[in-house]
């Protein structure tokens, strides 16, 4: 595997693999739901559809929202979550921004009641 120096950052690139872009983004906003219902599809829809809605969030350089792989079972590997979505962000003080605006709170009054668990993780560029 050959690290190629990228923008600053180092991007693993093994044989066959083009060099990953590196994400410019300064914070990463990644956060995990577990449904009180994880076998409605209903219910994992109306929360996609919701999360969809942040988009709107001006404040937001990019979203992903997706569901569990089906990539090899591995010790590692913690797919028990129904639903996943991954914010970036240029500042702490733009994901305050976004935590604040209208839309953010809009989507908890309207989708909370479908989680029966959520987990934050934020990370800064190193």
């Amino acid at each position: 595997m050959t690290m190629i120096a990228a923008g600053g950052a180092a991007v693993a690139a093994g044989p066959g693999v083009a060099a990953a872009t590196p994400i410019s983004a300064t914070l990463v906003h990644h956060v995990l739901f577990w449904l009180k219902n994880p076998d409605s599809a209903e219910d994992r829809d109306q929360l996609i559809a919701g999360l969809r809605t942040l988009a709107g969030i001006e404040a937001i350089r990019g979203l992903h929202i997706g569901v569990p792989a089906p990539t090899e079972a591995r010790d590692v590997v913690d797919a028990s979550y129904d639903v996943s979505e991954l914010m970036f962000f240029d500042s702490v003080a733009d994901q305050k921004i976004y935590q604040d605006h209208p839309i953010h709170q809009q989507f908890v009054a309207k989708c909370s009641h479908l989680w029966r668990k959520v987990v934050v993780y934020d990370t800064l560029k190193a």
